[in-house]
């Protein structure tokens, strides 16, 4: 599921019962990727050849920052690969068996500075989902190239019932296990489809856009709300030229919000069509006080009068 704005965790799929096989523990020491970083990044392409192909672009390795290139599928899948079979992945009714190349493996060959480096994964609908070293370590994501043995053409339909195509390229993971929660809001799986580029950047430029601001930007619950805004809402919504484009709403239109009424900010968050019938974001009715009140503090840091209406 990729199609949220502050993310649904019923709709994020936190399954944990289900196994996977087999463990990623056993297979990551034999799918480091033996080809050199200058054997790839020769197989890069000036422009698109097809629309399959993988667009990339960021901070890669060999190449001046913020060009873009384009690797095609058929060198992907002569990338090593791994298999697994999921079943706590909400963009599958079932158990479903997913190939691909590891996003470590990926980050370790084609970017610049790969121990630095966040992955972002930006999809057809200016969706985007982010990928922290810490979040790469933890969960182990997956560019998936096949399902079910099957291309994108055999891919099933979007699980939201819409009949999208989910391809060119989805991430998925072997198994998700949540590594922190703040307040109601646990860790949620990255999991986005549609995806058409792959960007490798600087992970403090990438966050360093989105730091609150002012005097209270230190406050335990304005650092909360920051975690959870930097999972959640900058998946859809931007500030300048970070973030995603989906929502059409950027970071400072939230602030306002936020600053000028909290009451229609924390109804939104918790039920979008309550206050907007043709919004397509999720509601979060499960986020606490707790939770909405961390958000609206750190919204606020961008509002010129935070101060204030902190008080």
């Amino acid at each position: 599921m990729r199609r949220l704005c502050i993310g649904s965790l019923a709709a994020a799929g936190l399954l944990l019962t289900a196994g996977m096989a087999p463990d990623y523990a056993k297979q990551s020491g034999a799918t480091a990727m033996p080809a050199t970083r200058s054997a790839l990044v020769a197989k890069l392409r000036l422009a698109r050849e097809s629309s399959s192909d993988l667009e990339v672009g960021g901070e890669l390795a060999g190449l001046p920052p913020g060009v873009t290139r384009y690797i095609t599928r058929e060198d992907l899948l002569a990338l090593p690969q791994v298999t697994y079979t999921v079943s706590d992945d909400s963009n599958f009714t079932g158990p479903t068996k997913i190939s691909g190349v590891p996003l470590e493996d990926f980050a370790q060959t084609l970017s610049a500075a790969p121990h630095a480096a966040i992955v972002v994964a930006i999809c057809d609908d200016k969706y985007r989902a982010n990928y922290p070293h810490e979040y790469v370590a933890a969960h182990h994501p997956l560019l998936v190239l096949a399902v079910n043995g099957q291309p994108p053409s055999g891919w099933p339909k979007d699980s939201e019932g819409h009949g999208y195509d989910m391809g060119p390229f989805m991430i998925s993971h072997p198994k998700f296990k949540p590594s922190f929660k703040i307040f109601s809001h646990s860790d949620e799986p990255q999991i986005p489809w549609g995806v058409v580029r792959i960007e490798f950047r600087n992970e403090n430029a990438v966050f360093g856009a989105i730091l609150p601001r002012g005097r209270d930007a230190t406050t335990p619950r304005v650092k909360a709300g920051y975690r959870i805004a930097q999972q959640n809402c900058l998946r859809c919504h931007n500030m300048g030229r970070e973030g995603g484009q989906k929502s059409g709403v950027p970071w400072t239109v939230l602030s306002a919000r936020a600053a000028a009424s909290p009451e229609n900010f924390t109804a939104y968050v918790r039920d979008p069509k309550s206050r907007n019938s043709h919004a397509e974001m999720p509601g979060n009715p499960g986020y606490d006080d707790a939770t909405i009140g961390a958000l609206l503090a750190y919204f606020r840091t961008f509002s010129p009068h935070s101060a204030e209406r902190e008080r």
